[in-house]
């Protein structure tokens, strides 16, 4: 109850700063801040305390972290603002299930996705020791191993680089030389490629979807690709 009390309480839980977004979902608030922004970091964290005082709510900052993204290109060459009083700065986020580091790659993700799976991997052994038969273990190893391998996978498969995708690679080859997978199994590569075709094309047909807005406008692209046409034949 609690819960569902929060995700109506904070319906009106906003933005002060243009450019600066709120993504809510469950219990967890996350404030996303461009570099223009950054300096209006204490005004946010001090709209956010009014707004939990005026719902009846405390803010506990002591859970507080931030988090700052750069890529390595940049990494160097840009100073990190100063650090907010009682916030812990941190270099690695987990935001719904998902870890996400500093320099936005995903090799702890990774790693610990794996590690995780290899424990699956022993309780599926220890299910055929005791006479589960393999359709049945392939059955599990789906629901399982592979869902937690695929979770999310659209959001951060393309920050992996090519060795975290050939250790992914490798600990599903390994499941296969058990028996615990299909050997005609796709490479995940494969099969996160058609879940964001089939995310895609469910989104371009359902105006409805929460993604539909971030789709661009189909007749402005397609007007721009026709003056090109025209350029280039001309």
């Amino acid at each position: 109850m609690a819960l569902y009390h929060y995700v109506v309480t904070a319906a009106d839980l906003v933005a002060v700063t243009p450019c600066n977004k709120l993504c809510k979902y469950a219990d967890g608030t996350y404030v996303i801040m461009s570099a223009l922004n950054v300096d209006s970091r204490s005004a946010k964290l001090d709209n956010i305390m009014a707004w939990s005082r005026a719902n009846n709510l405390t803010l506990n900052r002591s859970k507080l972290v931030e988090i700052v993204f750069t890529d390595k290109w940049h990494r160097q060459k840009i100073s990190p603002p100063p650090v907010l009083p009682d916030i812990e700065r941190v270099t690695s986020l987990k935001i719904l299930g998902v870890t996400f580091t500093d320099r936005l790659m995903m090799s702890e993700h990774v790693q610990t996705t794996v590690s995780a799976c290899v424990s699956l991997l022993y309780a599926l052994r220890v299910l055929r020791a005791h006479g589960m038969p393999e359709s049945s273990l392939q059955t599990v190893y789906q629901a399982t191993v592979m869902g937690k391998v695929l979770y999310a996978a659209s959001a951060w498969w393309s920050f992996t680089s090519t060795s975290d995708r050939q250790r992914i690679e490798a600990f599903v080859g390994r499941a296969k030389r058990c028996g615990l997978c299909q050997a005609d199994q796709p490479p995940v590569t494969h099969l996160v490629e058609d879940d964001d075709d089939k995310l895609f094309q469910s989104v371009l047909h359902n105006p409805e979807h929460t993604l539909y807005q971030l789709l661009p406008d189909r007749r402005h692209d397609i007007t721009t690709l026709c003056d090109l046409g025209d350029m280039i034949s001309h």
